[in-house]
């Protein structure tokens, strides 16, 4: 286990009394980054169907698992054996059959049939099959969308998690560092990702890292006027500026980061585009302290954007700490402008400056956790764009 068994049944409590809240019975828990914080269950096993099973009067969860998996199940989750739910194999890619079929007839067995089940409706992995296994199988159950219940109790870290995170930013800073000295004219894209994720899972010689919940990015060239763009086998070319957006990640918990590095003399408006990304990150970060909101942020974001006439529609940040493919963000409070959810200390998000202008673009962020007083940054590594 990667916390204390009173740390888990805390959890569990205030998932409880959000279940409470919104009048759930039972909740099923598709999210893989859920299950492990309910249960510390780790495993690549999330492609296939898994979850967590909470009742709303519980001592404990119950992982719902395939066969295959369940060895794993029994060494990284503190549950008794019993609380252990396996499905068998013959559930596995033999359709009409499908695991749900099992989780069906657990629910049936258990007299839960009749409950307000909540389900995670937007959750990665939980298919479309899965959702109508159990309305075609639980007739007489009110089934309805949780809206991320365990998402939003994940929202406020304990220190034990804060700590991960922070171990999870020193490999940040040690990978970027390995891709600010790789990025060199004439490198294959490839053998830099390759040295960067060398960087990402060596860790430090105290603790080790794994794999992220996103691969690292590294938008090149016009590349840097769209996002999301991964290595190829080109080459960097002298005058172009490469993108690097990637996180350490320490028992699943991520610090990300992003920087720009230019491979020659850059062009004044690369420089300007950059600090004014930077002065904008600065006021977002400035604003963000306990009581103020998400909106606080993003306006003062944004009032510098627009003192540089800088046009930017997408968000510009968003909660982040345990994770899984394909994202490291929780999917609760968004850093726009319009949300009011109130920062409370140990909130962490990415704030993150991505600025797209046609065919260039530079780009920015810190990994920021909210503090009693004000905030700090995860990450110790500069802003500015990188010119080699």
């Amino acid at each position: 286990m990667n916390f204390s068994k009173n740390e888990y049944k805390d959890r569990l409590k205030k998932v409880q009394q959000s279940m409470q809240d919104k009048g759930i019975e039972l909740l099923i828990s598709q999210d893989t980054a859920n299950i492990n914080y309910l249960t510390g269950y780790d495993a690549w096993s999330f492609y296939y169907a898994q979850c967590v099973i909470v009742h709303v009067n519980a001592d404990e969860p119950i992982c719902f698992i395939r066969a295959q998996d369940a060895g794993g199940a029994f060494i990284k989750t503190y549950l008794k054996k019993e609380n252990i739910i396996i499905y068998d194999e013959k559930y596995i890619h033999t359709w009409p059959l499908h695991p749900y079929d099992a989780l069906v007839h657990l629910i049936k067995k258990n007299k839960w049939d009749k409950l307000n089940i909540g389900v995670e409706m937007d959750a990665h992995y939980f298919t479309a099959y899965c959702y109508e296994k159990l309305k075609q199988g639980l007739p007489n159950a009110s089934i309805i969308d949780s809206e991320r219940l365990v998402n939003w109790v994940r929202f406020v870290k304990s220190d034990a998690e804060i700590d991960f995170m922070k171990k999870a930013a020193v490999i940040s800073e040690n990978a970027m560092r390995t891709a600010m000295e790789i990025i060199n004219p004439g490198i294959r894209q490839c053998d830099a990702v390759a040295e960067i994720q060398k960087s990402l899972f060596k860790g430090t010689s105290e603790y080790g890292g794994e794999y992220a919940s996103i691969t690292t990015l590294l938008p090149t060239g016009k590349g840097t006027s769209a996002s999301h763009l991964t290595a190829s086998d080109e080459k960097f070319k002298k005058s172009e500026a490469t993108v690097v957006e990637l996180s350490g990640t320490y028992k699943r918990y991520h610090a990300p980061m992003a920087r720009t590095v230019n491979l020659g003399k850059p062009e004044k408006k690369k420089i300007d585009a950059m600090n004014a990304t930077n002065e904008a990150l600065e006021a977002g970060i400035e604003a963000s302290k306990p009581g103020n909101t998400a909106n606080d942020v993003a306006q003062n974001f944004w009032n510098v954007l627009d003192k540089y006439n800088i046009k930017k529609e997408s968000r510009t940040g968003y909660s982040i700490g345990l994770g899984y493919p394909p994202d490291w963000g929780e999917h609760t409070v968004n850093i726009s402008k319009g949300d009011m959810t109130i920062l409370k200390p140990n909130v962490c998000y990415h704030m993150i400056a991505v600025m797209q202008f046609g065919e260039w673009g530079v780009e920015a962020s810190e990994s920021i956790r909210i503090t009693e007083d004000g905030n700090e940054l995860l990450c110790n590594f500069s802003r500015d764009l990188h010119v080699k």
